[in-house]
């Protein structure tokens, strides 16, 4: 379990540190955020299977913003909806928590796999399955002690918290032992969609870059 070997695609994912979870109304703007998460740095994009018309907005992604981000799918609940995405382009699969059909679909179609997991037993289960990391969702009332206790005995688990994680405590989770760090709301919120405010996406991913970069430091 320790030797895992890290491929391309993982390496992309864990140097930029941020994956940015886009659950969105529509599509409509989905460029747009996606531009300016990547000229902030942020170049790990995960749309939900929630949003409508996500394959069409993954698909998009993946071609006009080919060699800039990796596109990722989340809240992937079944290996037809897994394989849907990955026609689509999305080179990571995210979901709640770890389905073996839909990890069984990540594995064979050669992308990346992030179940969900909290405890410790499931996070144990995800990765001797084969988790590229195991997201813990939902992170929000554990904070980064819980990283540090889970990581004591099983220091060789790729752990990413999703859930409660903001610029201000995105260094913390990374101190803790966190190999990178999903953000939704905090990074991309309603407020900067409904005013096409791109600026101010793009300021917000760029400080959670540098708290993720100050924090490995």
């Amino acid at each position: 379990m320790a030797d895992k070997t890290e491929n391309p695609l993982l390496k992309r994912v864990l140097d930029c540190g941020v994956v940015a979870v886009l659950r969105l109304s529509s599509i409509e703007s989905l460029m747009e955020i996606a531009a300016a998460l990547v000229a902030g740095g942020v170049t790990n994009i995960e749309l939900t299977l929630t949003t409508p018309s996500a394959i069409v907005g993954i698909r998009r992604m993946a071609r006009e913003l080919a060699g800039q981000a990796v596109i990722g799918a989340g809240t992937v609940l079944d290996a037809e909806s897994c394989r849907r995405a990955v026609e689509g382009g999305a080179e990571y699969i995210v979901s709640p928590g770890f389905d073996e059909a839909v990890h069984a679909a990540t594995r064979e179609l050669g992308k990346l796999s992030m179940p969900g997991a909290m405890t410790p037993t499931e996070i144990l289960h995800a990765w001797t399955m084969g988790a590229d990391v195991v997201k813990v969702f939902p992170s929000a009332g554990l904070g980064p002690g819980y990283f540090r206790d889970v990581l004591a005995p099983l220091p060789f688990v790729r752990l990413m918290p999703t859930g409660g994680v903001d610029a201000n405590n995105a260094g913390e989770w990374v101190r803790a032992g966190a190999v990178c760090v999903g953000a939704g709301s905090n990074l991309v919120s309603k407020e900067a969609i409904r005013g096409r405010d791109w600026q101010m996406i793009t300021d917000l991913a760029r400080a959670f870059v540098d708290a993720v970069q100050a924090a490995r430091k």
